[in-house]
């Protein structure tokens, strides 16, 4: 006989799980809010420090909480002296994935937050300071691998940048241009939280258990790997190089529909209408893409988008024209979905923190499908059955 205490959703699909003042979407009309204000006044106005500070403390700083926060942010992205060397070539086999190696950093940082004690604490006051260095040092810990994984030195990080301009200098060692900063800075404001997605549920679930922020945070990181989940925006760059040329579009496309290849960057679990952070994401790309001289893979971005338009009703989503704009911000491909972690980090902290507020322990239940009245057989006479 079947138990079920529960009618079953697959996937959970529509099913609430938690509550939340952090993020809210209305996949019918295409809004996004952080703590109910708007993703688009966000994009056009918010830095990324200011979003970040929005979902961890409640609202928008104002000016000297706001510098005090971007000091803070800057004065912890130094990374501790044994995880640059964790992550040299000599340590990590040379094909790993940067997503993995990444992952295994964040877990390791765990060893430097002072002591057992503080590791363990999950008070709020803690856990935000946690966050904070947490969010500083993940830029750093990308930089520094793809450098040391290309033979250079670490390039230390400077206080006087903002998250996405240090960045830029760290990977490059150059002085960052103002305006691809500004672009990395709007993609970090538009992917700093969204709902319950698979990462951010991930975290919650781990942090309900009263584990730790980074323990919580590389069960995040985990989920994220998923190419259904953050994986997108490589994928599309990687098929606009597949593709080569703006005259092998169509033929691309229809051949993928007629093979039924999936195109990645299309379509999205909650949004029906469109997703209201695309439209920035294109902008910029656009933008980057005059000031490089460089138009060719926008370009194609957008027939790719027409192309697909004409077989079904399917418009982009983040992933898509973030693939372009970090491409031409100089990020190479495989750093794409550690870039979305740069990012989330803020909301996956947040969660976190909400979710030791609401101390409650998640445990949904299963229903049971298998078979029902069997009983055990003894090893001899498995053994006779097995045998005829």
């Amino acid at each position: 006989m079947t138990i079920q205490t529960r009618p079953f959703v697959k996937g959970l699909d529509g099913v609430v799980a938690v509550q939340t003042q952090l993020s809210s979407i209305d996949g019918q009309r295409g809004i996004l809010t952080y703590r109910g204000i708007n993703i688009h006044e966000l994009a056009e106005n918010a830095t990324f420090e200011e979003a970040s500070y929005l979902l961890l403390r409640g609202q928008l700083p104002t000016q000297s909480q706001l510098e005090e926060f971007k000091a803070r942010l800057a004065e912890n992205r130094a990374l501790p002296g044994c995880v640059p060397e964790l992550m040299r070539c000599c340590t990590i086999p040379q094909d790993a994935a940067p997503m993995d190696v990444v992952r295994t950093a964040v877990s390791s940082l765990t060893f430097y937050e002072r002591d057992m004690a503080w590791i363990a604490d999950t008070t709020i006051e803690t856990t935000e300071t946690k966050a904070l260095r947490l969010i500083a040092q993940l830029p750093s810990v990308v930089a520094t691998y793809d450098r040391l994984r290309r033979g250079l030195e670490p390039v230390e990080p400077r206080t006087d940048l903002s998250q996405a301009a240090n960045f830029l200098y760290m990977l490059s060692g150059e002085e960052p241009d103002p305006d691809l900063a500004k672009a990395l800075d709007t993609y970090f404001v538009l992917l700093a939280d969204h709902g319950m997605n698979a990462s951010t549920f991930a975290a919650r679930v781990v942090a309900s258990t009263l584990a730790d922020l980074h323990t919580s945070v590389t069960a995040a990181f985990s989920a994220l790997k998923g190419p259904l989940h953050g994986g997108a925006n490589e994928a599309t760059m990687r098929m606009l190089l597949e593709i080569g040329e703006p005259a092998e579009v169509d033929g691309f496309i229809d051949n993928a529909f007629a093979t039924r290849r999936k195109i990645m960057g299309f379509g999205h679990r909650i949004y029906k209408t469109g997703d209201p952070r695309a439209t920035h994401l294109q902008r910029l790309g656009a933008a980057l893409g005059d000031k490089l001289g460089q138009r060719k893979y926008f370009d194609m971005s957008l027939q790719v988008e027409k192309a697909v338009l004409r077989h079904r009703e399917l418009y982009p989503n983040v992933d898509y024209f973030s693939a372009t704009l970090l491409y031409y911000c100089g990020i190479p491909i495989d750093l794409f979905t550690p870039m979305f972690a740069c990012s989330r980090v803020a909301g996956w902290a947040a969660h976190v923190v909400e979710q030791y507020k609401d101390a409650v322990l998640i445990r949904p239940q299963s229903e049971y499908i298998g078979a029902v009245d069997q009983h055990y057989v003894s090893i001899q006479e498995r053994e006779w059955r097995f045998q005829e």
